[in-house]
């Protein structure tokens, strides 16, 4: 494993809070949705200059290219949408016989198959921290067939959140980020298992164009949560009450991993956190790498 600094780390403002998750266009543009105002915008990376593309509403998190071109929306509120990057036309996307309720990110397969994270049934994300510490476990992983048919593909997850295909291992892969780690899930059923462990708390996956996967971690391990996880539950819930200064804090970072098809830890990335942190995404664009973070009002670019 290759520990690496972030090379000519800067930020770009976006014009709103929460931009979450990024995708590159073909153009070198970045897209994320800004979860302040429901809105999914454009940046340029070489000026900076930020440009409204579509009126999404409620909360975007994971954003994802559909085989037709248009973009995949994970709203927290509202549900998957889906959306024409050229007219602003939004849609939402149908899912019959389970309801979702907290989408998060997302994979789609050239047929139109969506996979996606079902992050919690207990809290809403305003209140994601009290999930994580309470361990609700009540995180899912889904299938979401062409025809809007939805499947559960795996239950039991303590905030289920990153997911990526491996194709040529009939894999789909979903991190759970309370727990550090991200499951193995086979596509054609069957049992999942621990794929790899994380140095950090898993937020969105990604998959480049050389079968690496990349995950980034908006903090580090908390040993204070690893003692709440194993303490009984009211205890739990009290530590999430206390008033804001006595809580249990994520260690402040700016990290991105690296992980090779097998789940092996390749590459650490981290930055300096004075300049950005809290990244809960990362694409990999030509010569640059761009993240998100739903703590941010910016998105962070660096060489690659």
């Amino acid at each position: 494993m290759n520990s690496n600094k972030m090379r000519g780390l800067r930020r770009i403002p976006v014009g709103g809070s929460g931009p979450e998750d990024v995708v590159f266009e073909p153009s070198g543009h970045v897209l994320t949705g800004l979860r302040d105002e429901g809105r999914l915008v454009r940046v340029d990376p070489a000026s900076g200059e930020v440009s409204k593309v579509a009126e999404l509403g409620g909360m975007p998190l994971g954003l994802e290219w559909m085989p037709d071109g248009r973009l995949l929306v994970c709203n927290a509120k509202l549900g998957p949408q889906l959306v024409d990057v050229t007219s602003g036309d939004v849609k939402p996307l149908p899912v019959k016989g389970i309801q979702v309720h907290l989408a998060n990110n997302a994979h789609a397969l050239p047929d139109g198959t969506v996979f996606l994270s079902d992050s919690s049934s207990a809290y809403p994300l305003e209140e994601y921290q009290k999930d994580i510490v309470e361990d609700t476990a009540s995180g899912r992983l889904l299938r979401i067939d062409p025809d809007g048919q939805g499947h559960v593909l795996k239950d039991g997850l303590s905030f289920a959140n990153g997911v990526v295909v491996l194709e040529d291992q009939g894999l789909v892969l979903v991190a759970e980020t309370a727990k550090c780690r991200i499951h193995a899930v086979p596509l054609a059923g069957g049992a999942a298992r621990v794929w790899a462990k994380t140095p950090g708390h898993p937020d969105n996956l990604a998959l480049d164009a050389d079968g690496q996967v990349w995950a980034a971690m908006p903090s580090l391990e908390s040993a204070t949560l690893a003692k709440l996880h194993a303490s009984p539950l009211f205890l739990r819930k009290i530590a999430i009450r206390l008033p804001e200064a006595l809580q249990p804090k994520p260690e402040l970072c700016c990290r991105i991993t690296q992980f090779g098809p097998d789940g092996t830890l390749r590459n650490i990335f981290d930055g300096d956190t004075d300049v950005y942190s809290f990244a809960t995404s990362m694409r990999r664009g030509p010569g640059v790498m761009a993240m998100g973070s739903i703590e941010h009002d910016a998105i962070g670019l660096f060489e690659a």
